[in-house]
């Protein structure tokens, strides 16, 4: 089975997870050690961030 390709790139990952206070988990154990309400926090965000781009 063939893994997906992500549609956030690694840069905007990395600078949520810093905005959002969970990047040292990542550093330290990779992304699959986040929280599953963190991941979630993440895309609520990038999602917030896409809106304000399209309203501008």
């Amino acid at each position: 089975m063939s893994r997906r390709r992500g549609i956030m790139s690694s840069k905007l990952k990395e600078e949520l997870a810093k905005e959002l206070g969970f990047y040292d988990t990542v550093q330290a154990e990779d992304w699959g050690a986040i929280r599953a309400k963190d991941a979630g926090n993440m895309v609520k965000r990038a999602v917030e961030l896409a809106q304000q781009q399209l309203k501008q």
